[in-house]
Order: structure tokens, then C-alpha cells, then sequence
């Protein structure tokens, strides 16, 4: 499964840094940092997005019982290194029926969490009521992270935002009652220090939604 860099904002074809520009750039949001081409799941693929990763690589570790890593989705270029990185996993959901959760980071302005959120990006912060207390919360690297639910996003999925690290951390789950894990304070692990564990991470099929 091949492609070509696309906007991590519209999926939108993009151009690359050449004689009148030295950035990527889409010809509706401008200057950004270009999705890379999404392959099947697995260890080699995980490695590679890791490795090139200027961003957390967040995954639940050890995953849910009876979840499988389904996908990975970095952006950024060779010349800067990962600025968004989506990890993409399937199981079981908590209420029955298979469920599926995106967990996201980002620097500020990627738009890569906003676009699988369904939502108008780029940043979550206009559509978090974070003078009320945290929905949920999850532990990222060790570290007590409050998340907030996004306002706005379509039915069919549950939205949640935060800050990790001093970057957006989104989580992105269908259907919207999986949202149920995140109750759960769900360990979520930088698989930039996972080491040689990365090796052990089952894979399964493809998820469309990472594709999306």
C-alpha cells in the first residue's frame, strides 16, 4: 500500500518545499506538516514512525485484553522529523461489539487530531470547557493527565483532549459508549522509551480508521 504525502488537515494533495516555498504546502491551508503514506500494521512499520518521532508515540501499554495495534500515521517530513503521530487500536469494546480508539499527539497547528475527530481544526482548545473538571483522565508516561471531552464532534464517536508532554494529546474512540475505556484511567505508555518491548506488540488488520 503505497501513496504520496498528503494535508494532515483535508487529506489533500500537497506540494513539496521547492524554489518559492521551503515548506509543504496544501493549496487550501498552506504551509503544514505532510501526513505520511499509511501502511499495514506492524513491528517494522511501528519502528520506523518511532525512530523519526519529534512527538509522543502514545499507546495503551499493556493493551486491553483482546486489543491489537491496527495502524500507525506519523506527520512531518524527513528534514523535521515527526510532528503528529496516530496510533490506531481494536478489541472488544466495554459495553460488547468491536471498538476502536485513535490516540494522538501533536504540536500545536498540525490539525491531525481535529481532522479524525471529525471536528474544524486545527487545535482542540476552542471546544474544551476546561473551567469545569476533567471527564477522564489517564495516566501518559507515569504522569496524571487530565482530558477533557471536545464539544462539537459527530455522534458516532466519543472525543477527548488534553495536554501530554507539553503537546495535544487527543483520544478518538468508536463507538461513542467505548469512550467507557478512558474511564478506566487508561495507561497510555511513549513508545520512544518502550525500547525493545515495541517488538511485542501483537498487530492486527488495518483499521479504516486511521485511513479515513
Amino acid at each position: 500500500m503505497r501513496g504520496e504525502p498528503s494535508c494532515p488537515k483535508c487529506g489533500g494533495r500537497v506540494r513539496a518545499p521547492g524554489l518559492f516555498a521551503d515548506s509543504w504546502q496544501c493549496g487550501t491551508h498552506g504551509p503544514v506538516h505532510p501526513l505520511q503514506p499509511i501502511i499495514p500494521p506492524s513491528v517494522n512499520a511501528l519502528t520506523v514512525a518511532v525512530n523519526r518521532a519529534r512527538v509522543p508515540v502514545w499507546m495503551p501499554w499493556p493493551l486491553p485484553v483482546g486489543w491489537l495495534f491496527t495502524g500507525v500515521a506519523s506527520a512531518g517530513d524527513d528534514r523535521g522529523g515527526g510532528r503528529a503521530s496516530a496510533i490506531a487500536c481494536t478489541g472488544p469494546g466495554p459495553l460488547g461489539g468491536p471498538g476502536e480508539l485513535l490516540l494522538i499527539a501533536e504540536e500545536l497547528g498540525v490539525g491531525l487530531g481535529a481532522r479524525y475527530a471529525g471536528i474544524d481544526g486545527p487545535d482542540p482548545g476552542p471546544r474544551l470547557n476546561m473551567s469545569d473538571p476533567p471527564q477522564v483522565k489517564v495516566h501518559a508516561a507515569g504522569r496524571p493527565t487530565p482530558m477533557w471531552l471536545v464539544n462539537g464532534a459527530p455522534e458516532d464517536r466519543a472525543v477527548f483532549a488534553g495536554e501530554a508532554m507539553g503537546l495535544w494529546l487527543w483520544a478518538v474512540v468508536w463507538p461513542q459508549q467505548s469512550g467507557l475505556l478512558l474511564y478506566d484511567e487508561l495507561v497510555l505508555t511513549d513508545l520512544r522509551d518502550a525500547g525493545s518491548e515495541v517488538d511485542l506488540v501483537p498487530c492486527g488488520a488495518l483499521s479504516p480508521r486511521i485511513l479515513s
